[in-house]
């Protein structure tokens, strides 16, 4: 497809994708949501991308919602069918964005609030801007956290950190969300991108890109998992699979020879079942 409000570019085994609405400050739509879910199931079928970088272009990350519909614009009656709940397409994007093969970098550069930062949380690491400004707003525009967020953002900052943030509702520094875990780092705004590309370098130059798809799932996964027990079965599993691989060879030939690794196990593949009997829950 032909992306209209996002820029999706790959170079040197990088995807970047980019919000390209700058004159809306990168407000959320509908044709945004469906070309973010097309960008990832794109991402996820070519082995030449190895990890991705999401910005925002101009001055903004993603202001949010688009409020151009007024006071209507969170009334769903219309997209409702039947007596079914419509699914939040905030919602459908990070769980997209959960699934992914490919590691996910947020580089939060400029003003991200509501689904605007909701949307990063599925990401790995999220680096901002010194003057990013973020807000989980919902509670001002009397409605509720969304897109997942209070599955993800708990778990990425705490209870009592994600429940302040979140009832209060204001739009806080780039300093708070430093403190409170939210970002790994702040950078000069010029410096953001530069920055989030280097991590995404390091994992594209060094990491096997099965393993780090395999160890992405299985550490999302084991956050809710009940016992330490379920995560040794998808270790042990996982050590099985990939001990007999290509890679495994490469892997330590290339350490002893003390040269760069040169991995040819391909994601596109397909991966090792690690585990066995686990199902994504169907919406209800």
């Amino acid at each position: 497809m032909d992306f209209q409000q996002i820029r999706y570019e790959v170079a040197d085994a990088i995807l970047t994708i980019t919000l390209d609405r700058p004159d809306r400050l990168n407000a959320w739509t509908p044709t945004m949501a469906s070309e973010l879910i097309e960008a990832f199931d794109r991402a996820d079928a070519d082995d030449d991308v190895r990890a991705i970088v999401v910005t925002g272009a101009g001055r903004a990350y993603c202001a949010g919602a688009d409020l151009a519909g007024g006071g209507e614009t969170f009334d769903w009656r219309e997209r409702q069918s039947a007596d079914e709940v419509p699914r939040d397409n905030g919602g459908q994007v990070t769980l997209r964005i959960f699934d992914s093969t490919k590691p996910v970098i947020a580089a939060i550069n400029g003003p991200a609030v509501g689904v605007g930062i909701t949307m990063t949380l599925p990401m790995d690491i999220r680096l901002a801007a010194e003057d990013a400004r973020i807000g989980f707003v919902f509670a001002r525009r009397g409605i509720v956290p969304e897109a997942g967020s209070s599955w993800f953002l708990p778990r990425i900052v705490g209870m009592s950190q994600a429940m302040e943030w979140v009832a209060t509702g204001r739009v806080f520094s780039a300093q708070e969300a430093l403190d409170g875990r939210l970002v790994r780092s702040l950078h000069p705004r010029e410096e953001l991108l530069d920055a989030a590309r280097s991590l995404a370098r390091e994992i594209a130059d060094n990491a096997a890109p099965v393993s780090v798809a395999l160890a992405r799932r299985m550490l999302w996964t084991m956050l809710s998992a009940e016992h330490p027990m379920i995560a040794h079965r998808a270790d042990s599993r996982g050590m099985f699979f990939r001990g007999q691989s290509a890679d495994v060879v490469e892997g330590v030939t290339s350490f002893l020879e003390k040269r760069p690794p040169q991995f040819t196990d391909r994601v596109s593949d397909g991966l090792p079942d690690v585990l066995p009997g686990w199902t994504a829950p169907a919406f209800e």
